[in-house]
């Protein structure tokens, strides 16, 4: 292994260096001038020697620093030109997002022919997203992540999208016959669909509703939220879903909710990408697009046409 500093006593010791001033080094690193001194002194013990003379309102290079110094730009210089690169090829090329599948056809997907006549030099490709934990953004192309629930993990931003609002949903034909669904209590004669990754969401929901008497863990399990949705309009059964992800099923007489009961889920929606790559241009693109989109629904004025 390669004996080295750590690279932020050596960031710290270019920029007091250069400004020959731990509180200008301070404000230029956004931190306070004991952090710029305390990161100093680190390096200085790393190299044992000492590279600054503190003078009464100023520091003064010793031959040592003055030695060291030029190496260190030119070190920290290729560092920024290989970054800058990396980056640059980043925004050049297509933007990568990996997306939770109910939200990437229920909700992204309509609405992104907006987003391509507003950015149209930004090539747009989506995975869905089958994780359940987190998006492996070092080892993969993915540039931003759209996931159910936050991800808290070290070096990442998440934006809170939407807020799931939960509502049973079920084919036309179940409104009919002797076990009709006409009210919460109906629930008990009627099949419930559940999606593996979101196992428990019908025990929260009946509990919510005040609705007792049903078996919240019976009946079938799938894969994910779409096949959930696929077999309730089917007719196999009853599903739990935000409306806004199943307009179009809505609209088009697909699905039906049987009773107006809405209950908040326990989680949310997030765009989430690495921390540093916030400024690349893409990705910037999205982000703002998204949001504004978003902020639509908030505000309920928010329409779809589905052609």
């Amino acid at each position: 292994m390669r004996r080295m500093p750590p690279l932020s006593t050596v960031q710290t010791f270019e920029a007091a260096a250069r400004h020959l001033s731990f509180q200008r080094a301070a404000e230029e690193l956004h931190v306070t001038p004991s952090a710029v001194s305390h990161q100093v002194r680190s390096l200085e013990q790393f190299l044992g020697t000492r590279l600054f003379r503190r003078l009464a309102r100023q520091v003064a290079l010793t031959p040592e620093g003055q030695a060291y110094l030029p190496a260190i730009r030119t070190a920290l210089d290729q560092i920024q030109t290989a970054t800058a690169r990396i980056t640059a090829s980043r925004s050049a090329g297509p933007l990568t997002m990996s997306v939770a599948p109910t939200f990437a056809t229920g909700w992204l997907v309509p609405r992104l022919p907006h987003f391509q006549v507003a950015h149209p030099n930004i090539e747009v490709r989506i995975s869905l997203d089958r994780s359940t934990t987190h998006v492996d953004f070092a080892h993969s192309d993915v540039d931003l992540a759209i996931h159910y629930g936050e991800i808290k993990q070290a070096g990442l931003r998440n934006h809170r999208l939407i807020t799931e609002e939960l509502v049973p949903v079920c084919s036309p034909a179940l409104l009919e016959g002797d076990r009709a669904l006409r009210q919460p209590d109906d629930l008990k004669h009627a099949t419930l669909l559940h999606a593996l990754p979101r196992l428990g969401q019908w025990h929260m929901w009946l509990r919510a509703a005040d609705i007792i008497g049903v078996d919240a863990e019976r009946g079938p399990k799938f894969h994910n939220t779409p096949l959930t949705l696929q077999a309730a309009a089917a007719g196999m059964g009853v599903a739990l879903t935000d409306r806004r992800l199943v307009a179009k099923e809505l609209e088009g007489g697909r699905l039906v909710i049987p009773f107006e009961i809405v209950r908040p889920g326990k989680s949310a929606y997030y765009l989430v990408y690495p921390q540093d790559r916030a400024d690349n241009s893409k990705l910037a693109a999205f982000r703002e697009w998204l949001l504004t989109e978003v902020g639509k629904v908030r505000e309920g004025t928010d329409v779809i046409v589905n052609e």
